[in-house]
């Protein structure tokens, strides 16, 4: 039986918005042909021993909205996503209930604005804390954010070398905080 869906809107504490991104030069793959490689096979692009895909519903070598995987996230994270869209540049994920987060999270890669003979391929996520302990756990002592931070960035840097092009930096990391009362703060790591 499905999961229900689980959106911010359910969650609690602030909304966290995260960008993880990497610009390549002179890629083999153009954007759709990088992207359908990762559509393939997500799994195979997640470091297993942080967060393991295991596809629950759908057929493997593909990606369809309706598509689950259950996550196995090093520590006590594990959680499901549901695939919400698919497109040939990218694709989306919505938590289901019992993930620690409540939210989105969208895979996208497309050509570098000023650099047309680069592309950027990033992973965007909006999303609170399904509840106040996992808030305290992921936010106040750190593990659970540190766990993410370095899934994504393995995942970028994978999908890089896919690309057979050349990185022109380290994996960038944006963090907004959308606090309840309005306040937004930023932080940048690279």
């Amino acid at each position: 039986m499905p999961h229900s869906a689980q959106p911010a809107a359910q969650g609690t504490g602030p909304e966290l918005e995260r960008r993880y991104y990497i610009d390549v030069e002179r890629p083999r793959l153009t954007p759709t042909q990088l992207m359908a490689a990762v559509q393939a096979d997500v799994p195979h692009f997640s470091p297993g021993l942080l967060a393991d895909f295991e596809r629950t519903r759908g057929e493997a070598g593909s990606l369809h909205a309706g598509d689950e995987f259950h996550i196995r996230i090093f520590g006590p994270w594990n959680g499901s996503v549901r695939v919400t869209e698919v497109g040939p540049t990218f694709f989306e994920f919505l938590t289901l209930e019992g993930h620690p987060e409540a939210g989105r999270i969208r895979f996208e890669v497309h050509p570098l604005d000023d650099r047309p003979d680069a592309l950027r391929f990033e992973i965007h996520s909006r999303a609170r804390s399904r509840d106040g302990l996992v808030a305290f756990a992921y936010d106040t002592l750190g593990g659970g954010k540190l766990m993410q931070e370095a899934t994504w960035v393995e995942f970028c840097e994978r999908v890089a070398q896919a690309s057979g092009g050349q990185a022109l930096g380290p994996v960038v990391v944006e963090t907004t905080r959308h606090a309840e009362d309005g306040t937004t703060t930023q932080q940048l790591a690279q």
